[in-house]
């Protein structure tokens, strides 16, 4: 007898291409919530339905149900957009959500506070500006981010060009869409297919691609399920290395899940990256696991038949077999701040956003800032994988006015911040996460600051050091990935998890389960403290932790359910 299929996936199946019953939700003015099949299938939609946990405890005492809003994220390939389209989303800021943006670690934005009877209107708002938020969740391709990478501009282009490519190659194609939404009768064709590469099945579990140009990981692309390691020879692309079965997510407590960085499995010319990523998520299409969903990411289906298998199976999708992969070399993961000058002549500035929040606070003006820079600016405006923001294409006659803007509202390029204070990122957890234990963006300020007081009593202030916060294990700001890694476990307590590398190529582990602030600070004392007077020339704190023995330098599944330390 066959496996039962889990509700979820049954749900999709039976949801006639994603419709259900959302547009009867909306309509329903009883209640702030949509129906609970429809919250399932509003995430391919891009929206999370959410409730203000902050204010749970009161509603309930009232008798009044939880204050329902939901979250919605945009597909933004590449994380690229113009000034007229970020006046756009400011706007829709203030007329369907919380007055504020929010940059996330896959290069697009998240309106937070949308309620019911404002996402039809935010739908259509960003529609019109030439954006929708297709995919941007749900078990489907999810928003494709690549390489921001001022320096080479011409190179950037194109790596951005393939993003776009990617992106809508593998977007569902569901007139749902449309209709719930856009107010459009159904616009479906009798005769043609409706999904004619995701069926009615989807996909197991959501997918992620990234793109990356060497030396500069700023992606993080191993943390992905496909990542794309551009090979450039004589100045030129040839072509991608393809990274396979990264995914960040892990539950505590169950071995059988854990986080993985993507392996390398070959190579393939520049103008069959599209079709290769195609081929790959149609392998996970047809062969993913679908009745268990905590075992239906790409990562678990590389490790269940191996690379070998992999790449039998890319050749019969394909067409023709990867090639042996090329040499590269990556040196950082994050990004660089403050003015670069491009070779077509024209300036970028890579401005510092903490957790990607764009609000006006006291003494802090930076959502208006930014406006006002968005009605004067010819270039882009470009997010990074790390919840910061380029001010891209910036001409020699503009750079002045686009400077003397950044002074005046005192905007932040990096240069003020500790080192530390530039790299560490979270997600938003409380109040509005479902799924957060612990605090996490409203936390990381309090943190970096204490970090910022070890690093400065070791002498380590200008020292460049990841620090990466989540509210819970799922890992939306790749907390595996940093040489200091927090997750939350319960209000006030955490995981620590030490020993990545500086470039993306390492995840660190774990070292102490569910501790409190005092305990991780008292940990991190000493280790800083033998850090400062041990470490080689150019030795990051992660390498260090490894070279000294305080963490192994191997890394196994295992590992990550299993503290090092435990007294």
């Amino acid at each position: 007898m066959a496996d039962k299929l889990p509700e979820a996936e049954i749900i999709k199946r039976e949801s006639r291409y994603l419709r259900g019953t959302i547009a009867e939700s909306l309509a329903d003015e009883a209640t702030g919530a949509i129906a609970e099949a429809d919250t399932k299938l509003t995430k391919f939609h891009g929206s999370y339905q959410q409730d203000d946990r902050d204010v749970r405890d009161e509603r309930r005492k009232q008798k009044l149900e939880p204050l329902y809003m939901h979250m919605v994220r945009l597909r933004l390939p590449g994380g690229v957009l113009t000034p007229t389209q970020w006046l756009g989303l400011d706007e829709v800021a203030d007329e369907c959500a919380n007055h504020t943006l929010r940059l996330t670690t896959r290069q697009t934005f998240q309106f937070h506070g949308v309620f019911k009877n404002k996402m039809r209107t935010l739908m259509q708002r960003v529609n019109a500006l030439g954006i929708d938020s297709k995919g941007a969740c749900g078990d489907v391709n999810r928003n494709v981010v690549s390489n921001v990478n001022p320096h080479e501009s011409q190179l950037h282009a194109e790596i951005h060009r393939l993003s776009d490519e990617i992106s809508e190659r593998l977007m569902w194609r569901s007139s749902a869409y449309a209709e719930i939404w856009l107010g459009e009768e159904c616009v479906h064709r009798v005769g043609e297919e409706e999904e004619p590469f995701y069926s009615y099945y989807y996909l197991p579990r959501k997918f992620k691609i990234a793109l990356a140009v060497p030396p500069e990981n700023d992606a993080d692309v191993f943390a992905n399920d496909i990542g794309l390691i551009a090979i450039v020879e004589g100045g030129e692309l040839r072509g991608f290395n393809i990274a396979v079965g990264g995914g960040m997510g892990t539950t505590y407590g169950e071995p059988e899940t854990y986080p993985r960085l993507g392996t390398v499995a070959g190579f393939v010319p520049a103008d069959q990256a599209a079709d290769a990523c195609v081929a790959i998520t149609a392998i996970q299409r047809d062969h993913g696991m679908r009745t268990n969903r905590s075992h239906a990411r790409f990562k678990y289906t590389i490790d269940d038949h191996g690379l070998d298998w992999l790449r039998e199976k890319f050749t019969e999708y394909h067409g023709q077999p990867m090639e042996e992969a090329r040499p590269y070399e990556f040196d950082h993961n994050g990004d660089r701040f403050g003015w670069v000058e491009g070779e077509n002549g024209n300036s970028h500035l890579t401005l510092h956003i903490d957790s990607g929040r764009i609000a006006d606070w006291d003494g802090y003006p930076l959502r208006t800032g930014l406006r006002e820079i968005a009605k004067v600016h010819t270039g882009e405006f470009r997010i990074t994988c790390n919840q910061n923001l380029v001010l891209a294409n910036v001409t020699p006659e503009q750079k002045d006015t686009i400077q003397r803007l950044v002074d005046q509202y005192g905007l932040r390029d990096g240069t003020k911040a500790t080192p530390l204070a530039r790299n560490a990122m979270s997600c938003v957890a409380f109040p509005t996460c479902a799924l957060a234990m612990a605090e996490s963006e409203r936390y990381l300020p309090t943190l970096v600051e204490k970090l910022d007081e070890l690093m400065a009593k070791h002498g380590l202030s200008d020292q460049a050091l990841n620090v990466r916060v989540t509210g819970c294990p799922n890992g939306c700001a790749r907390p595996y990935l940093g040489e200091i890694g927090l997750t939350g476990k319960a209000l006030g307590k955490y995981n620590l998890y030490l020993g990545a590398d500086h470039k993306g190529e390492r995840m660190n582990r774990l070292y102490r389960e569910n501790i409190d602030e005092a305990t991780i600070l008292g940990i991190l004392d000493p280790m800083l403290e033998r850090y400062a007077a041990e470490r080689e020339a150019g030795e990051y704190f992660g390498n260090f932790l490894v070279r000294a023995g305080i963490v192994e330098a191997e890394r196994t599944p295992a590992m990550f359910h299993e503290a090092l330390a435990t007294e």
